[in-house]
């Protein structure tokens, strides 16, 4: 009898950490729900209704690697897992699709580093510090791709800026007056300001044909 309560609670456990039997992480979705049925959400920056359970279903239906996530859990310091946001993709215990900062968290509260004996201010600090790397390198990450961005937006805007100054020096006045005509007023006026603020330029004894 009780066997076979054990093999149903087992079988009802499906997530590689056991956050389905997990008592913390289940109250926490529980009081998630509580707080919707009520129609109350006095966090509403906090990832426990949502979040939460969309990782919950990720880490039961997608593929992970539940032996080195096991090794991990197993581990005395998960050091690697809090210093580097990258440490559980590179390692290929999960895959992109998966919250890496809610995953390390929990990791790091479920795995036997977490379960030690430590002071409470100590496991909130690391959690924090978790936390902050991953924010960190989630801005740099941001801000290296904005970079590039504006890289490319000066290289095609000083190409096309050539591009037009060639195209006017190559046109005759006939072909800029026929160009000119085709485009709405505010253009028009536009490169009319720009022809008049260009002949009016100097230019440089080296120019004269």
């Amino acid at each position: 009898m009780d066997s076979s309560r054990d093999m149903s609670e087992e079988e009802g456990c499906r997530s590689p950490i056991g956050l389905d039997c997990c008592s913390c992480c289940l109250d926490l979705a529980n009081k998630s729900e509580m707080e919707e049925c009520g129609g109350e959400n006095n966090n509403l920056g906090s990832p426990t209704v949502n979040n939460f359970r969309q990782l919950r279903e990720k880490l039961v239906f997608e593929n992970l690697n539940t032996d080195k996530l096991n090794t991990i859990m197993r581990q005395d310091s998960l050091e690697p897992v809090v210093k580097d946001p990258c440490y559980l993709l590179n390692e290929g215990i999960c895959n992109s699709n998966i919250d890496q900062t809610m995953l390390s968290i929990l990791l790091f509260f479920h795995s036997a580093s977490g379960a030690s004996v430590v002071a409470i201010d100590n496991k909130i600090e690391q959690a924090m510090d978790l936390v902050k790397n991953h924010l960190m390198y989630a801005v740099r990450e941001e801000v290296e791709v904005l970079k590039e961005q504006i890289k490319d937006l000066v290289e095609k805007n000083s190409q096309l800026e050539r591009e037009n100054c060639l195209l006017k020096n190559l046109a005759s006045p006939e072909q800029m007056k026929k160009f000119q005509s085709r485009l709405p007023a505010d253009e028009t006026r536009e490169i009319s300001s720009l022809d008049f603020i260009h002949a009016t330029q100097p230019r440089s004894a080296g120019s004269a044909v």
